[in-house]
């Protein structure tokens, strides 16, 4: 046990308290000699009394509060909660859509291989000039599409 040496309103108090409370103790000591030096006027005891009484009230108001933020807390803790489930939805959308862009980056190229294959292979004789041109045309709109995907994040 310590021992410690307060003044309040004036006159000295030897305290016992634990060991390490002793700077604890002060600290409200020095709060309960403030409250004591604002009351004018009558004995000590009469400062001491009334200075309890308005630390006591400050004390109820405090919880009174406290009391009245809780259910605001409950309802912050909601909407973390909700924005916390909206992140993982998110994220699993992301997902999801990153496989499916992937997975059309690969259909483009495979395409691209196969029309390449195509354009290297000797014209057949029979073809007509008309399915040629249209051919070229789907392979620059399949070669437009390619970069447009690959360029995706």
């Amino acid at each position: 046990m310590a021992d410690v040496k307060l003044t309040i309103a004036g006159r000295p108090y030897d305290v016992h308290c634990a060991d390490g409370q002793e700077a604890q103790l002060m600290q409200l000591a020095a709060i309960v000699d403030a409250k004591a030096r604002t009351i004018q006027g009558g004995t000590e005891v009469r400062q001491l009394l009334f200075a309890a009484l308005m630390l006591a009230d400050e004390g109820q108001e405090a919880a009174s509060k406290a009391g009245h933020a809780e259910p605001q807390l409950d309802s912050l803790r909601a909407a973390v909660a909700l924005a916390e489930s909206r992140e993982a939805s998110t994220r699993e959308e992301l997902r999801s859509a990153r496989a499916e862009v992937r997975t059309a980056t690969e259909r483009a190229q495979a395409a691209l291989a196969e029309l390449e294959q195509f354009r290297q292979r000797p014209p057949a004789a029979v073809a007509a000039p008309a399915y040629g041109r249209a051919l070229e045309q789907i392979a620059d709109r399949i070669e437009a599409l390619a970069s447009k995907v690959e360029q995706m994040p």
